[in-house]
């Protein structure tokens, strides 16, 4: 894509699944509500359900799983679990960043959703400042036909006083994509759920998260906050024994990794995009090491399930497994891709290897080094 393909002067955002990890919140709802039904929770409506309102929703599960009720009764029963768990929603990868830059440079924002106005006032009231950075938000309830109906984002445009050409939505579902390009506006997706980027053919550009976002492509103000090739996160913590993995990293990549069991930690790793992150790592009996890690699926070898892959940059004489590995992840790198060979999947770890060592040695990234958590006794 060219740079500054048009000159956009307002972003028009969907929230959840873009701005807020409310896939985790429903999954967990529903588990326990179908459970009452001696139904089990799958996950096989989750392609469904993305995008469209509570009551599309609702009709979707009650019908795929049977429910001896109504869709009515079905949202009535439900509706105040969802409630009791706003407060518990997480916003996404680089929401909060993004929010705040757009706020900090004056960039207009509206708040575009297929939730109801109600919900939505209630979901953001958790996250600080959002509310008033947002010029315009519009629930589903609010207008005609949802998404994806162009007529939210049209309504979005006018309420903001701009020329729908001029705005940029950013959209996490097929039915937002459909609506931003028929409202013929700009569309960045930003898939929600994993392995579906092919599917968002339509949008102007496909991204893996909000972290790679590159504001300076629609003539917004760049983010500023890169440090030599990486991004800065707040410290996020993950441990365990050191379990044995795919038998590849050695065998195939030459790249030893430590994989870490994910048993426990599926609701952490599903808060954290998928990519490559770097930062420190402990073992209970070595010491405190430098590492570079990935999260994800791997497209290369395909994995079935999401998983960490951590490498610590040292050369060990030996394997460790059982030992304790503590890991704190400093910062983001890249987001995950496919290769066309696995020369160039090798050469890519090498260079993230090269980045995160030369990164680490930053007071920026080398304070966490000395953190207690690393510090196993």
């Amino acid at each position: 894509m060219s740079v500054a393909k048009k000159l956009i002067r307002c972003v028009i955002l969907d929230l959840d699944g873009t701005l807020l990890h409310t896939d985790g919140i429903v999954t967990n709802v529903l588990k326990v509500f179908l459970g009452k039904y001696g139904k089990e929770w799958d996950g096989r409506e989750a392609q469904k359900i993305i995008g469209t309102t509570p009551f599309e929703a609702a009709a979707a599960i009650v019908q795929d799983y049977q429910l001896p009720c109504s869709t009515i009764e079905f949202l009535s029963e439900i509706s105040p679990l969802f409630s009791d768990q706003w407060c518990n929603i997480r916003a996404l990868p680089g929401a909060k960043r993004l929010v705040k830059h757009l706020k900090s440079h004056g960039v207009p924002m509206a708040l575009a959703s297929n939730s109801q106005r109600e919900s939505i006032e209630a979901k953001i009231s958790y996250h600080d400042g959002w509310k008033n950075s947002f010029s315009v938000i519009i629930g589903g309830d609010e207008v005609r036909a949802a998404k994806p109906s162009p007529e939210i984002f049209l309504e979005a445009a006018r309420r903001l006083s701009v020329e729908p050409s001029s705005c940029l939505v950013i959209e996490d579902s097929l039915p937002g994509v459909t609506a931003g390009k028929t409202a013929e506006m700009e569309v960045v997706a930003v898939p929600s759920l994993p392995k579906q980027s092919h599917l968002y053919t339509a949008a102007d550009e496909v991204i893996n998260s909000l972290l790679d976002l590159q504001l300076e492509k629609w003539g917004l103000p760049p983010f500023e906050d890169w440090v030599e090739g990486t991004l800065p996160l707040d410290p996020w913590y993950i441990g365990g024994p050191v379990v044995k993995g795919f038998g590849r990293g050695s065998k195939v990549l030459g790249i030893p990794t430590a994989n870490l069991s994910t048993k426990g930690y599926s609701d952490l790793l599903a808060e954290h995009a998928a990519g490559v992150y770097f930062g420190w790592a402990g073992l209970s009996s070595r010491g405190v090491f430098k590492m570079v890690m990935s999260i994800g699926w791997n497209p290369y070898f395909d994995n079935k399930e999401k998983a960490i892959e951590p490498w610590l940059l040292h050369d060990f004489n030996e394997d460790f497994y059982d030992e304790e590995l503590r890991l704190v992840i400093v910062g983001y790198i890249r987001p995950e891709t496919n290769f066309p060979s696995l020369e160039s999947l090798i050469a890519q770890i090498h260079e993230d290897g090269r980045v995160a060592e030369r990164a680490l040695d930053l007071p920026l990234y080398s304070s966490f080094k000395n953190g207690s958590y690393l510090r196993i006794s």
